[in-house]
């Protein structure tokens, strides 16, 4: 028997990260880390396992030093912590194992630190390293032969972590995507023919979820409808769960932007409760597109702009992925980003510029054209080195677009135009889908207004700045005066704190420009 630790480091402040939204939802970090729940799962009961999240709480170093072996997973974001705690435990005599998305595409990055790696997916390769190990004869390197069959995959491990200390739950249905963009590394690390779950395994971890205590859940799969047909067979049996059920889950995912061809998927989602959905728009630059064969936003059809507001017409909120530094950006590229999210209604905005990641096709063509900066921590923020603009033009312009998306009065015009003058009302999730129980939708409204008077409680108790704190008082007051749904409150309240975090994180990367690192 094997007395195993699994480790998720802390994550270095991030975009998603929502580090200084956090206190006001009473919440230590905001969703549970996918792979140790699924590698503890997938362990033999034989062996015992313990689940840590630096995350939540401080590693135990001491309880470390007893086990037997000790994994990490991480992924380029927290590079630097994982090498820190690997030192450590190296020093108390650990015998260490790493894997995850960074050492999958930099397997040399921890040197010796790490007694062995793994790359890629370890659905079967961690049963076989434990198999070895306890034959004593453990390899140095695992790497699976070939891809997930996700239909064989178990249920997490949920109850080996404390979920309430979770702002949102997550579970996966598929993985891998069809498209070729050059700069993303899901193709290469899970492949361009995706793999499904049955609707069994789904509908099994929907019930661990709810028995959780989870309420909104993060469908973490990278493209939803990367198969279009098979999705559909999914969510209609997700929908009768949660209609047998009154709706507990409320969900939020990603898909590729030619889910607004795709009004039939787009009713199944929102029937499933599915209000928010991020999408990889990257740029409003064709050019650019092009360049990185993101070609599925240049389909015919509409415009990309027209093509999110159907999507929001449907009733799901956008939020949008958004890249600066390709090839054809120049310094036109920062007004026309603001523009463009404004005029598509979009609050949430997760930019940063152009990385290149181990072992993509970008990585491959900029390393053969040197426009690689090789160091661990490059000094204007990312290993890109652009064609039109000069490094600190676009690091700057970076930070820029940082403040003035997270600048107040826009953040909450745009709130505006997709709530009180758009086509979403805040009422198209749960509440909405209870109107045939009258009790049930009240106590739930109930519910509802009293999360929002929490929070916006805390809004006015724990935010610091005088100025930032009347703005959120007057949007909220304001809405409450015209439009006082509930739900509606609740969710300006929720996207107060989100506006914090992210005015917080451009505030602090403007004031030390040399220190900037991509939000996400």
């Amino acid at each position: 028997m094997a007395d195993i630790v699994l480790i998720s480091p802390r994550f270095e402040m991030s975009y998603w990260g929502l580090e200084h939204a956090l206190p006001f939802m009473g919440k230590s970090a905001n969703m549970p880390p996918a792979a140790l729940p699924l590698l503890a799962a997938l362990t033999p009961p034989v062996h015992r396992v313990t689940l840590m999240d630096e995350n939540v709480a401080p590693i135990d170093f001491d309880r470390c030093a007893r086990a037997d072996i000790v994994g990490l997973t991480g992924m380029i974001v927290q590079r630097r912590r994982m090498a820190e705690i690997l030192r450590t435990l190296k020093d108390r005599g650990a015998f260490t194992v790493v894997g995850g998305p960074w050492i999958s595409v930099r397997e040399d990055y921890f040197g010796s630190l790490a007694d062995v790696v793994f790359v890629g997916e370890a659905e079967e390769t961690w049963p076989a390293f434990l198999e070895d190990w306890t034959a004593g004869t453990p390899a140095a390197r695992y790497e699976q032969s070939g891809k997930t069959d996700l239909a064989r995959v178990p249920a997490p491990r949920l109850d080996l972590l404390d979920m309430k200390r979770y702002a949102f739950g997550n579970v996966q249905f598929t993985r891998g995507c069809p498209f070729t963009c050059e700069f993303c590394d899901i193709i290469v690390l899970f492949g361009r023919k995706p793999r499904i779950k049955t609707v069994p395994q789904i509908l099994a971890e929907l019930d661990q979820l709810h028995r959780a205590g989870q309420e909104i859940v993060f469908i973490v799969d990278d493209n939803l409808i990367a198969n279009k047909r098979a999705i559909r067979d999914i969510l209609g049996p997700v929908v009768d769960w949660q209609r047998e059920r009154d709706f507990p889950l409320t969900f939020f995912t990603e898909a590729s932007l030619d889910l607004a061809d795709e009004p039939e998927l787009m009713r199944l989602m929102v029937e499933a409760n599915i209000v928010n959905v991020f999408v990889g728009i990257e740029t409003p630059n064709e050019a650019s597109l092009r360049e990185t064969r993101k070609f599925q936003n240049l389909r015919r059809g509409g415009s990309m702009v027209g093509r999110i507001h159907a999507i929001q017409d449907a009733g799901m909120e956008v939020w949008s992925g958004m890249i600066l530094g390709f090839d054809h950006d120049d310094d036109t590229i920062f007004d026309a980003q603001f523009r463009f999210v404004s005029e598509a209604r979009i609050v949430g905005s997760m930019v940063g510029m152009l990385n290149a990641i181990p072992t993509t096709p970008l990585h491959d063509r900029l390393a053969a054209e040197g426009r690689l900066d090789l160091s661990d921590d490059p000094a204007y923020g990312t290993n890109v080195i652009p064609k039109r603009l000069d490094r600190a033009t676009l690091r700057d312009g970076y930070l820029r677009i940082l403040r003035d998306m997270s600048e107040p009065a826009a953040y909450f015009d745009r709130l505006d135009a997709l709530y009180l003058r758009g086509p979403l009302s805040g009422d198209q999730g749960r509440t909405a889908r209870l109107a045939a129980k009258p009790w049930l939708r009240r106590r739930e409204q109930v519910r509802f207004l009293a999360r929002a008077a929490v929070m916006f409680a805390r809004l006015m108790l724990r935010v610091r700045e005088p100025d930032l704190r009347a703005e959120y008082r007057r949007r909220i007051l304001r809405l409450a005066r015209v439009n006082p749904r509930p739900v509606l409150l609740f969710v300006y309240a929720l996207r107060a704190a989100m506006h914090y975090h992210a005015w917080r994180l451009a505030d602090r990367m403007s004031r030390n420009p040399a220190g900037a690192v991509n939000s996400y």
